[in-house]
């Protein structure tokens, strides 16, 4: 039966969700040069346009019709949204229309192949990312989906716990990510030329809209305007408070407290908390998002400084590295007396679940990872991935776009 009140929390935090991917372009776009900062807010908004079309098309049938195939994907029984209509689904949100649970998933897939977009800006090709990013959501995010969220999904049956995706959205996109940032290699100018954002502001601005938009996509996996989402709401703000100010401690430590870190560290701590923050106490919020700042911080300089990875936005490791803490803190600190539909993590007794929260985390990292990679050479050698050098030198914004942003000089 229909409840008013959970389909309106739905349908508001789906919205929540799709504001998120505009935050995420500006996000993105004020940490890059002004010569791609279009471009880069560009790839955000095409994704909300591509990811749209196929998931209602055939995608959500990939990710949550009934499993086939020992629960891998989901069948077509749902294609170009057949029987999902204004009456609640049987095995989905079941006080709110389906259609409705249909829109907010859909949300989910739109800003997961958009986040991958931060680390292949300034370099990659338009066309590519279209090409890339269609071929990714067919046939890996909606696999993963099923696996984790979708009936009769074999990490559902497992007992692996995903909240508000951990592993289907940070984890499954940020070492996609990485995949691609070995395929494209370095742009021709790293650590050989300053690349300082263009706009401090907008990168701030981006992730307050984030933050924002965040209550939706954690508060709003509740599925319902009840104690549950106002648990997960609650966790998802502690999380990224206290992240936010181990960041700023952290860089404060090796020179100053920056404005673009702190911001930063609130990403990590919104997506550490994210598989978690309706199956843990509010309070484990705190080193759940302490611990997202220390692997995103360290592991940033590790992959630049150490190991040479041009992750231009550093999705890796606030997303992929956040992501996996994320999904292993949740087998530490879970709890059934918050949600009777989890269970208990290692500090309450259910030490198994801290194994099978990394069986997930491995299966979703392998499977993304080798799975990017096949994509992605599969578009190198039909579109190519790479803008050609004089046009990386020119900037994307002009040879991608034929566009500037405020005129003059793009530098």
């Amino acid at each position: 039966m229909i409840n008013a009140g959970d389909t309106a929390w739905v349908l508001i935090s789906a919205a929540m969700v799709m504001f998120m991917t505009p935050g995420l372009a500006l996000f993105y776009g004020g940490m890059v040069r002004r010569k791609n900062l279009l471009s880069t807010i560009m790839m955000s908004f095409a994704c909300i346009g591509l990811v749209t079309v196929l998931w209602m098309t055939y995608g959500y049938s990939i990710g949550f019709a009934p499993g086939i195939a020992g629960g891998l994907f989901g069948n077509l029984e749902y294609l170009g949204l057949n029987g999902v209509g204004q009456e609640p689904s049987a095995v989905y949100a079941t006080t709110v229309p389906h259609l409705a649970f249909m829109a907010f998933q859909g949300m989910f897939a739109v800003i997961a192949l958009a986040l991958i977009t931060g680390a292949v800006v300034e370099r990659m090709k338009f066309s590519a990312l279209l090409v890339f990013g269609a071929l990714w959501l067919t046939f890996i995010y909606c696999p993963v989906a099923h696996w984790v969220w979708g009936d009769g999904g074999w990490l559902a049956r497992l007992g692996a716990l995903d909240f508000a995706g951990g592993a289907v959205v940070h984890i499954n996109a940020g070492v996609s990510a990485l995949a691609l940032v070995i395929l494209l290699g370095k742009r021709r100018d790293f650590t050989r030329e300053a690349t300082p954002p263009s706009s401090v502001p907008m990168v701030v601005t981006g992730s307050a809209i984030l933050w924002f938009g965040w209550f939706g996509f954690n508060a709003g996996s509740a599925l319902g305007s009840n104690g549950l989402a106002s648990s997960a709401f609650v966790s998802t703000h502690l999380s990224a408070a206290a992240a936010a100010l181990t960041w700023m401690i952290v860089s404060w430590s090796y020179k100053k407290p920056t404005l673009l870190g702190t911001a930063t560290g609130a990403v990590a701590g919104l997506v550490a908390i994210t598989p978690a923050a309706g199956f843990v106490e509010p309070i484990a919020a705190i080193p759940i998002g302490v611990g997202a700042s220390l692997a995103g911080f360290y592991g940033m300089k590790l992959l630049k400084e150490k190991l040479g990875f041009d992750d231009s936005l550093d999705v890796f490791a606030v997303h992929g590295l956040g992501g996996v803490w994320g999904a292993v803190a949740t087998g530490i600190f879970a709890s059934a007396a918050v949600n009777p539909a989890g269970a208990d993590g290692l500090v309450n007794g259910g030490g198994m679940q801290v194994v099978i929260q990394m069986i997930s985390v491995v299966a979703v990292a392998a499977f993304a990872f080798i799975g990017s990679i096949v994509i992605g050479k599969v578009v190198n050698a039909t579109v190519g991935l790479r803008v050609k050098p004089v046009e990386e030198t020119i900037g994307l914004d002009l040879s991608q776009h034929a566009e500037s942003v405020y005129g003059g000089s793009m530098r």
